[in-house]
């Protein structure tokens, strides 16, 4: 069987970022992993599904920051699913409420989705999905 095993994404704060998806989608937080031969830090959250999201950070590299929320080549943004309509509604509700960046929706797209499309803490676009 075929399947993603885990996304990771660069972060200036992984704490912030972490707190941000367990707090908004159930996401468990895993130990810290420190290399500091090679800079590197991250930890690995997983989600209820078994998908898990690598939040990493690093003194030696440079990672390319873009604006928050652009439409870039390569990876533009993933999607999450809460499972109902209703679920789309409220979570996009909480999130805006405390101040996260709304992008669109919550509405139903051209291809048969019901989704809303917020910002997480670090500009990363996230669907949030039935």
């Amino acid at each position: 069987m075929i399947r993603i095993e885990h996304i990771a994404l660069w972060s200036g704060d992984i704490e912030r970022m972490a707190a941000f998806y367990a707090d908004y989608f159930a996401a468990d937080i895993g130990d810290q992993y420190v290399n500091p031969k090679h800079g590197f830090t991250s930890r690995f959250l997983r989600f209820a599904s078994g998908a898990r999201l690598e939040l990493m950070s690093t003194t030696q590299l440079t990672p390319v920051s873009h604006e928050r929320g652009a439409q870039r080549m390569g990876l533009t943004h993933f999607a999450v699913s809460v499972g109902s309509e209703e679920s789309v509604r409220a979570l996009t509700e909480r999130i805006a409420a405390d101040g996260y960046e709304l992008l669109d929706g919550p509405r139903w797209t051209g291809d048969g989705y019901f989704e809303s499309v917020v910002l997480d803490p670090d500009g990363n676009r996230v669907e949030i999905t039935i």
